[in-house]
């Protein structure tokens, strides 16, 4: 795959800033890898760790999410925002896995997004870190730190993840994704980046036109 001079330059300068860029949720498992980013929406990976680390001591399968009422995993998860929501999509998809996945986490995109609450990034999170499938999840971060640096030029989230996937080579995309991620949090944060600390300014398209403008 060809890659744009630019785009190698900002992927390698973000490889060299965030060495140890990984997947934050902690899990044990498929299963639990895709329950934890089910409480990720709206919520910080730090929060949700903290609940899952003592929910997944009492409740470690499919079959002991399956015949919770929704009321008894609200009151386990309820320091999480949309708690409600998430626990019936938690327990739903529990059930789903049983009935058509024999408990199993499956490992494609199509089958995935058939379980309750579960969307194209979480599709994604699931494949590339328990399975190690290639896939590019876009989130908040992800599509802030793209756009901004120029990688991608889109203001919808799944454009982005096109024009990413194309931008980026393939054995790639689950380090890149990481990667985004880190900068986002720890740098390029949504209300005030630290272009200032920022090893990736002079390569920044946004922050080359608001430098411009000035």
């Amino acid at each position: 795959m060809r890659i744009k001079k630019t785009t190698r330059e900002i992927l390698d300068i973000l490889y060299e800033i965030h060495p140890d860029a990984h997947c934050e949720l902690e899990h044990e498992n498929p299963f639990q890898l895709l329950v934890a980013t089910v409480l990720s929406a709206q919520t910080t990976d730090k929060k949700v760790n903290e609940v899952t680390r003592k929910l997944f001591k009492i409740y470690k399968s499919p079959q002991d999410f399956a015949t919770l009422d929704y009321g008894e995993l609200e009151q386990e998860i309820k320091e999480i925002g949309l708690y409600r929501n998430k626990a019936k999509n938690i327990i739903n998809l529990s059930r789903s896995l049983l009935e058509n996945f024999n408990g199993e986490v499956p490992r494609s995109h199509e089958d995935l997004m058939t379980l309750p609450g579960v969307g194209r990034k979480t599709a994604n999170v699931v494949l590339s870190n328990a399975y190690g499938i290639p896939a590019l999840a876009v989130d908040t971060h992800v599509f802030r730190v793209s756009n901004r640096l120029g990688l991608a030029t889109a203001s919808k989230v799944e454009e982005t993840e096109k024009q990413l996937t194309k931008a980026i080579p393939k054995d790639e995309w689950i380090i890149a994704h990481h990667t985004l991620i880190f900068h986002g949090r720890r740098i390029c944060k949504a209300q005030r980046p630290n272009c200032g600390e920022c090893a990736l300014a002079s390569k920044c398209k946004d922050y080359m036109e608001r430098n411009r403008k000035k």
